[in-house]
């Protein structure tokens, strides 16, 4: 019997990841020529062509823009979750700042939905040891699970310690589902999806999701943006060279890759309700 993984992906535009977030604010972000939609598309067709439900965490800021795309997601049949409002790295935020971003986001997505928004990912995974406290105010705005957690070292988030596959948060009544990590020879191999996606070689992509499947007996959770399977999107030449590495690097290969991975694997969305 095959194990049931979870699909997610990241609604945001090109402009709005975090790698650009020293060049680009979020005030200059309608000056950009948004391509979420097709790009979202894209995965929504290749979703249906293999039957595959998924958990969609929709940035608030792009679900006002384009409603008709998160009506769309809904109508499908998959989840649609919260992904923040402005993409801001929940460290750099107040606690009051973060509430009512979050707060703005989920209102955002259930007015257009008509449904309840159970799950939450924060921009970039920047929940971390620091900004455990975006916990407090998770709980306290009715989500019932997260995704933030990446238990892995890295300059820009990451929890080393923190659990490899789902489980409850301690002193809270939600569910935490990180980010997936092949462990080998000792360390935490992030292999979950995005850069690490394009990075690797589909086959070493291959092989530690069935390692995780058959050696471990656990789902793997896998995730995606839109702009990732968009190679012609506009370059942002002020960037800084990693950054540019990071967003840009094999982005004409993430299709391919994408419809090799829903052939290989069984999906579904977090939320079962």
């Amino acid at each position: 019997m095959k194990v049931c993984n979870y699909l997610t992906i990241d609604v945001e535009d090109y402009f709005q990841v975090s790698a650009f977030g020293d060049i680009i604010t979020k005030d200059d972000w309608n000056i950009y020529p948004s391509r979420v939609v097709p790009n979202t598309q894209k995965i929504l067709n290749a979703l249906d062509v293999n039957n595959i439900k998924a958990t969609f965490f929709i940035l608030g800021w792009t679900a006002k823009k384009h409603p008709d795309l998160v009506r769309e997601i809904a109508l499908k049949g998959h989840e649609v979750a919260c992904h923040s409002y402005y993409h801001q790295l929940v460290y750099n935020l107040t606690p009051d700042e973060f509430r009512e971003d979050t707060r703005q986001a989920k209102d955002t997505i259930e007015q257009i939905t008509g449904k309840k928004v159970y799950g939450y990912r924060a921009p970039s995974y920047s929940i971390t040891k620091k900004s455990l406290w975006a916990l407090d105010i998770l709980e306290e705005l009715g989500f019932e699970y997260d995704s933030s957690i990446f238990p892995v070292y890295h300059d820009n988030y990451g929890i080393p310690d923190a659990p490899r596959f789902e489980y409850k948060l301690p002193n809270y009544d939600m569910k935490e589902y990180p980010i997936s990590t092949w462990y080998i020879m000792g360390c935490k191999i992030p292999v979950a999806g995005g850069g690490y996606f394009r990075l690797f070689p589909y086959w070493f992509t291959k092989m530690a999701f069935n390692r995780i499947n058959s050696k471990e007996n656990r789902p793997f959770i896998f995730y995606l943006h839109p702009w990732e399977v968009d190679p012609d999107q506009p370059r942002m030449q002020n960037a800084k060279r990693l950054s540019k590495f990071r967003h840009y690097n094999n982005l004409d290969k993430t299709a391919e890759r994408f419809a090799l991975l829903l052939n290989d694997f069984d999906f579904c969305p977090i939320g079962q309700k």
